[in-house]
């Protein structure tokens, strides 16, 4: 039984250094995405941190509060969703293919 521990053990050691591993690899990740025809664009990293939003000038000559604020909304959104899809394919590569809930 002891034998069984100590496996669980360097089992639970080289999940931590997995996911470690993988917390890594999504802050590397460089996720884009565009709205309204490419006037607005917005770069986040594979944690989900937002890191740059652009507005075009047409855009923001338009004057029109409302389309702007859709676009971002669109915009943010989509890149949620991205995030989420480009973590998802990570994980699979840390976890061989195995689907474990909880961790995406």
């Amino acid at each position: 039984m002891l034998k069984n521990f100590g496996d669980m053990f360097k089992q639970a050691k080289e999940m931590k250094s997995k996911m470690a591993e993988f917390q890594t690899a999504m802050a590397k990740q460089r996720i884009e995405v565009s709205t309204g025809g490419g006037m607005v664009k917005i770069h986040a990293n594979g944690l989900n941190e937002i890191i740059s939003v652009k507005i075009d000038d047409e855009l923001i000559n338009m004057n029109d509060r409302e389309i702007l604020e859709d676009l971002i909304t669109a915009g943010m959104n989509e890149v949620n969703k991205k995030v989420k899809e480009t973590a998802q394919a990570e994980m699979s590569k840390f976890t061989g293919g195995l689907d474990i809930p909880g961790l995406t």
